[in-house]
């Protein structure tokens, strides 16, 4: 396997790196563009072509057959190897912070898939949305997890994509409104908290209070509800009860939001989705390779796992 490796670094080699990123695109038992298609594809030799598919042959990469006029075959290929080989690195995804169960199920989840698809998965947590996005459009991050209603406004308006959606309570459970005890909701001058780094919960909140012109905005952090409420600084907001379990002390009721704000907006704001820039991992192989383990994703394995989590199953690991 050395000697293997020590190839990889000449002209052959360097050819066989980046037709391990175009294999990641081929399903076994599909047949192969043909040699010289190859070649054109990469800028190189018919020569070198055949030279890089006997590398990753040799690398236990990939195994091909030939079938007389039909074409070469692919047989088998081993998705770990090729993006090893390909030396594209870890695929880096920015996703909220690891408060609740449920994230940490999430994270759990998305590591297990995308490993199981062959490629290296990390997870780094950043709060807010907007705040993740731009560490997306910096090409700091590969991908960004946030919810559905989220990502639909950043596809609308940004270079990225949409990769998956996890369904329904994949991203919280529920929102509700947070209500300090004895607070009378129709009173002149509620104090309302809103945290403008996470869009969802702004636009919630927002919509719950719509036409009431007398409501007192109040800007926070959410991690300082719990000081806010408990020094009567604040009166109402709406939170992800994810993370409001066990978070907020004894003098704050949760109260359901109403069927009109739940109904139009639950499962697009419940749902978890995964979102990547249009040109993907630093250049033309880079898109490529993220579309290959897109069709790749077994998200049943995402949503396994977090139920896994949820459930006290599985131990969160990411």
């Amino acid at each position: 396997m050395h000697d293997v490796d020590s190839r990889f670094l000449t002209r052959n080699g360097l050819a066989a790196r980046q037709l391990a990123v175009l294999l990641l695109n081929h399903a076994p038992d599909s047949r192969l563009p043909r040699v010289r298609d190859f070649a054109e594809e990469l800028g190189c030799g018919n020569g070198t072509v055949q030279a890089a598919l006997q590398l990753l042959e040799e690398a236990g990469a990939i195994a091909t057959t030939a079938r007389g006029h039909l074409g070469t075959f692919l047989v088998h290929s081993d998705r770990a190897v090729l993006w090893r080989l390909s030396g594209l690195g870890t695929l880096l995804a920015a996703m909220p912070l690891p408060y609740s169960r449920r994230y940490e199920g999430l994270a759990t989840g998305l590591r297990g898939a995308f490993e199981q698809a062959g490629a290296p998965f990390a997870v780094t947590f950043m709060r807010g949305a907007g705040a993740r996005t731009a560490a997306l459009l910096d090409g700091k991050v590969d991908l960004v997890v946030l919810s559905r209603f989220a990502a639909d406004q950043l596809v609308a308006e940004h270079p990225v994509e949409l990769v998956a959606d996890l369904g329904p309570a994949t991203y919280v459970g529920a929102h509700g409104m947070l209500v300090r005890h004895g607070v009378d909701l129709e009173a002149p001058g509620l104090r309302v908290a809103v945290d403008h780094a996470s869009e969802d919960l702004r636009m919630l909140v927002e919509r719950v209070f719509a036409g009431r012109r007398d409501i007192e905005w109040r800007e926070v952090s959410y991690m300082q509800l719990r000081d806010l409420f408990a020094r009567h600084e604040v009166d109402a907001t709406v939170w992800n009860l994810d993370e409001a379990q066990d978070r907020l002390g004894i003098g704050v009721d949760v109260l359901p939001l109403g069927d009109e704000v739940t109904q139009e907006l639950a499962l697009r704001n419940s749902s978890a989705a995964v979102i990547g820039r249009k040109d993907g991992k630093e250049g033309k192989d880079g898109t490529k390779a993220l579309g290959a383990v897109r069709d790749a994703l077994d998200l049943s394995v995402v949503t396994r796992m977090q139920s896994e989590v949820l459930r006290g199953e599985r131990t969160p690991s990411y």
